[in-house]
């Protein structure tokens, strides 16, 4: 017997499998109350753009020292090309740059109509709950087999394919008020601000690790000599800056504390608007389904310290316990 045809997207993708039939998501009755402040930055939002400080100096100095070269060798003066970088972030906000990140840099692309119908009804009632006006944002599909969704730049909200699949209509809000409350908080735009204010001075470290490679070709006489400057460089500076130099170091760690608790807060946010049983079981379904994937019959080495500290998510166990907590406080 001949199988079913299935039904293909206009780019000949096979269209997505039909989600759970059924909607357990309430509505909520009445008028929708937009709220006049609909944004800010929590203290986890201004904890990373502080901790992002020494880079984004480093980046500053970085972008100085090549607009004075190109203001010498081009037409534009330097004041021009370091001016126009330094205004560049304001692009993380600007709609045609923002689908530019959302396709090219994460990778993600537009629902299909049968996609897009779902997830705009359920989006609807998660900002509708949050007094919050939903059409400001768009939302984008990631194709990947995991339970997971993304918040990024100013308006992009993405979920996979996946959890748009599989997950019910209030689990699939639990997912999405968590995102939004990324974007309430001022997470998702800090996180790419300090990102983006940081690559001058992240290129410019790997381009000096690379040179530091290169020291091996030397002959031992000329390699002393550029240690040896270099120490001499560094010291100075680590006394001129009474050791902030080497705060850049601890910072990845740092970074790493601070986006733990915005995932956390993220979580309340979620569990504010009435979703924290249901991303509690969203919790406990990918975990189960990360373990079920593991090859059985074979030892894992547990996480090294180090791999903890640089995690930027916390483990279930400790969101599905703040979870826990605000449920047993509603009470």
């Amino acid at each position: 017997m001949t199988p079913p045809l299935r039904a293909r997207t206009p780019e000949g993708r096979p269209m997505p499998e039909s989600p759970p039939d059924h909607d357990d998501l309430p509505r909520r009755p009445g008028r929708v109350h937009i709220a006049a402040r609909r944004r800010g930055a929590d203290i986890t939002a201004l904890g990373s753009l502080a901790l992002h400080l020494p880079h984004v100096a480093a980046s500053l100095a970085v972008v100085f020292v090549l607009s004075c070269a190109l203001g010498r060798l081009g037409p534009l003066p330097w004041p021009l090309l370091f001016g126009c970088w330094v205004l560049s972030g304001a692009l993380v906000f600007h709609r045609p740059c923002e689908r530019l990140l959302a396709r090219r840099l994460f990778g993600l692309r537009y629902p299909t109509p049968e996609e897009d119908g779902r997830l705009r009804r359920t989006w609807r009632e998660v900002t509708a709950r949050a007094g919050v006006d939903g059409s400001a944002y768009q939302l984008w599909i990631e194709d990947s087999d995991g339970i997971n969704a993304m918040a990024a730049a100013g308006h992009i909200v993405g979920v996979t394919s996946h959890s748009l699949r599989t997950l019910t209509s209030a689990q699939l809000g639990g997912v999405l008020a968590h995102e939004l409350g990324h974007h309430t908080r001022g997470h998702a735009w800090a996180s790419l601000l300090s990102l983006w204010y940081a690559l001058p001075a992240r290129l410019a470290w790997r381009l000096l690790r690379l040179l530091a490679t290169l020291l091996r070709r030397l002959p031992t006489g000329a390699a002393a000599v550029v240690i040896g400057v270099a120490g001499a460089v560094l010291a100075a500076l680590a006394t001129a800056t009474y050791g902030l130099i080497f705060l850049p170091l601890a910072t990845p760690y740092l970074v790493a504390a601070v986006s733990r608790r915005s995932e956390l807060r993220a979580d309340e946010h979620a569990a504010g608007l009435g979703f924290a049983p249901q991303l509690m079981a969203v919790l406990h379904q990918e975990h189960e389904r990360e373990v079920t994937a593991t090859v059985p019959g074979r030892s894992f080495a547990k996480e090294g310290m180090i791999a903890r500290l640089l995690d930027s998510h916390p483990d279930v166990h400790t969101r599905l316990h703040h979870l826990q907590t605000h449920l047993e406080r509603r009470r």
